[in-house]
């Protein structure tokens, strides 16, 4: 088996790029979705907004969790490069018709077609595990993490400003920016997939999720980094969703202010991937980073709990940044081991299905936070907390089976 080839400039530049659109295009939607939701909604209560905030962020996800396993295994068979530009072709028309909007269908609709053809992060990861040494790529993983926290940077601020102008205008925006971001990829990324390193063949059945899913959870080690990622994402995903109505909600705050709470999030993650994990990795192994993003979640889970009873703007601060710094550091390290516990012939699949397990908690946590945020705005957050603590506590207790784990060859 012949050694990763070396990942080219041209490529590394399209594959940051788009992994910034794809974060940003998603935070653009944060500030302005509950006011675009209440325009048809009418005066009904902040409970209703939240209820339909948290659908339509969860038919996205559940889109994503049904494609992402088939498109992993579509680009383990004819390449990553025709896979990644589809999915943002995808994203270009799912925004597109989000920004012409008109009726909640129409939202629904737009979210469905972009959950459908999103395999675009998990492509990316794939590409730089096909062109990259293992010890290598936890160190790339993080370049990719720091692009996303840019855009989480940039979108949120972007969607809050640009609202100024319309509800609808972040979006035709976004729209345009991938749409050109698709073409010049076209002209520039290279096929990542070697000829003997290719899937064989591929059959109809691949494009089950469930079946895809229970291929890499067979694999122990990928169970429990697959179980590991759910702990950590469904807190993950609750906050994404339910996050921007607690703000406006408990601190009054606007679309404007909302983005700029996660230009506070993005700041840091770009400085946690981008810059410390580099650091970090010469001396901490990923397990232990994993460990102490956990920890530092769980506290500031418990500071955005804690704004019901004390709604002061410095506490919700505190706990995104405390949270973005979790997330910093436990997201390369993660897929790092992900990737290093795949064999080179199924990254694709396995990639695949890690974004889909993450769709999955996508489709739960936004409902499950709306659900709990009728009964009070710190339930979801608890909530959280607890999950950022039981995936310390797993970590801790499997971290000699997953550390001295091979990977398994088909």
């Amino acid at each position: 088996m012949s050694s990763p080839q070396h990942i080219s400039k041209s490529a590394l530049v399209f594959l940051l790029f788009s992994a910034f659109l794809n974060m940003m295009g998603i935070g653009l939607i944060i500030p302005v979705i509950p006011f675009l939701v209440q325009q048809y909604l009418g005066g009904q209560p902040a409970v209703a907004v939240a209820g339909i905030v948290g659908l339509l962020t969860s038919v996205y996800a559940l889109c994503q969790f049904l494609a992402a396993p088939g498109l992993g295994m579509l680009s383990d068979r004819f390449g990553r490069r025709p896979i990644l530009l589809v999915s943002l072709l995808g994203s270009a028309v799912g925004y597109v018709l989000f920004g012409i909007g008109g009726a909640l269908w129409v939202l629904f609709l737009s979210r469905v077609i972009d959950g459908l053809t999103g395999g675009n992060i998990s492509t990316m990861f794939a590409y730089v595990a096909d062109t990259t040494p293992p010890a290598e790529r936890s160190k790339y993983y993080g370049m990719l993490g720091a692009s996303i926290g840019f855009g989480f940077v940039i979108g949120p601020a972007l969607g809050g400003l640009l609202s100024h102008i319309s509800l609808s205008a972040p979006f035709f925006i976004a729209a345009a920016v991938m749409f050109v971001n698709g073409v010049w990829g076209y002209f520039v990324l290279p096929e990542s997939v070697t000829a003997e390193h290719r899937l064989e063949k591929f059959e109809l059945s691949h494009l089950n999720p469930f079946e895809q899913l229970w291929a890499v959870l067979k694999q122990p080690v990928l169970r429990r980094l697959m179980l590991v990622g759910f702990l950590y994402f469904l807190p993950f995903a609750a906050l994404q969703g339910n996050g921007s109505v607690l703000m406006k909600d408990v601190l009054g705050l606007t679309a404007s202010g909302i983005g700029g709470v996660f230009f506070v999030i993005g700041v840091v993650d770009i400085g946690v991937q981008g810059f410390l994990m580099r650091k970090l990795l010469d001396t901490v192994n990923e397990i232990r980073l994993i460990e102490a993003g956990m920890l530092l979640m769980a506290v500031g889970f418990l500071a955005l709990a804690s704004l019901t009873w004390f709604p002061h703007l410095w506490i919700l601060l505190v706990g995104v940044a405390l949270f973005a710094l979790g997330g910093g550091l436990f997201e390369p390290s993660f897929s790092g081991l992900i990737s290093h516990a795949a064999d080179p012939r199924s990254q694709g699949r396995v990639q695949g299905a890690n974004q889909s397990l993450q769709s999955l908690t996508r489709v739960i946590g936004p409902l499950a936070a709306a659900a709990l945020y009728q009964y009070g705005a710190h339930l979801p957050y608890v909530l959280c907390m607890v999950f950022a603590l039981a995936a310390f506590v797993y970590v801790v207790a499997t971290r000699k089976q997953i550390v001295t784990a091979k990977p398994v060859t088909e």
